[in-house]
């Protein structure tokens, strides 16, 4: 993740949740993405403060450093190193057809490089490591697809280096939408006051935003003929709740909406507190945090130069 913005419950049950899921599962590198923010400009201080606010989150929401490597993409060089190689090997026209860069660059007047060379970069950072499996959401999946791409082309072209990530990904979390606008997926870019609830955000605040929620035109819960926007509130509910949807029906059918939302901000509510005191815990102890990072870092680095030395061999650069 990108430590700009505020996390919030979208990126917590369509992410971090399913992360804490499948850590024993796999051997796990979980990264702090900064060297993909600076696509845009942030201010340092501030950016720093993000970085140790997200490692923070990945460890309040249960991923267990002993097992699992956190750590941020800078302190690792060998990601900026292979993402300049992998440009090298990488057509413009490919970069220029991912969806995500042609909608950013419509909203600017002067695009930078780094926004085109942005999926080069994750795709170092997959390959980096020789990763199997990439737990992402579809709205990533044409990212992984040109890191395929981008593997299988210089395979071909300077013989068997990388592995080639699957296609087939595990199971994602909840996709939720914004509280505001629900036929969109909840963003923490986005500025509106109504649109997201950040995992940081106290309670008060919490039960003030759901209460905002947009609905429909409809008096009470119509599972049959719900809007966009009770279906959102809905599959927050179940997601937090693990219910299933017998149960789901047999609670809300014919609830009125104001109800609704208040079961909802309730359930939010009694999930987030606790999950906000493991986070002051482990911001209140002195040096934690920058060594979970550290160690993080340590533990991949080997890993990510050996790649490098092997990809810099296969070239036929210096080494």
């Amino acid at each position: 993740m990108q430590p700009t913005g505020n996390l919030h419950i979208g990126n917590y049950l369509g992410a971090l949740k399913n992360w804490v899921r499948i850590q024993n599962d796999y051997e796990c590198i979980f990264c702090i993405v900064d060297l993909h923010a600076i696509t845009q400009y942030q201010e340092p201080t501030e950016l720093r403060a993000k970085i140790e606010e997200i490692a923070a989150l990945y460890l309040a929401a249960g991923i267990d450093p002993k097992t699992c490597s956190i750590m941020v993409q800078s302190a690792v060089p060998a990601h900026a190193e292979l993402a300049w190689m992998l440009t090298c090997v990488t057509p413009v026209g490919w970069l220029e057809r991912m969806t995500q860069y042609k909608m950013k660059a419509a909203k600017q007047e002067s695009v930078g490089d780094g926004l085109l060379q942005y999926p080069v970069l994750m795709a170092a950072d997959i390959l980096l490591y020789q990763a199997g499996i990439v737990p992402v959401g579809e709205d990533q999946a044409q990212h992984l697809e040109l890191t395929r791409d981008i593997a299988q082309r210089f395979n071909s072209l300077y013989g068997e280096t990388f592995v080639v990530p699957g296609t087939s990904l595990p199971a994602v979390g909840a996709r939720i939408m914004g509280l505001d606008d629900p036929e969109q997926k909840m963003s923490k870019s986005a500025t509106g006051a109504g649109h997201a609830v950040a995992l940081l955000d106290p309670p008060a605040k919490i039960r003030k935003t759901i209460m905002r929620a947009t609905t429909d035109s409809n008096p009470a819960v119509d599972f049959a003929a719900a809007g966009p926007g009770v279906r959102n509130l809905l599959a927050i509910y179940q997601a937090f709740s693990g219910d299933t949807d017998d149960a789901m029906k047999r609670q809300f059918t014919d609830m009125r909406y104001g109800d609704l939302k208040k079961q909802v901000a309730e359930m939010v509510v009694s999930h987030l507190e606790p999950f906000q005191d493991r986070y002051r815990r482990i911001v209140s102890e002195p040096g934690y945090l920058a060594g979970v990072l550290r160690e993080g870092a340590e533990r991949v680095a080997p890993i990510a130069n050996d790649t490098v030395r092997l990809t810099k061999d296969r070239m036929g650069l210096y080494t």
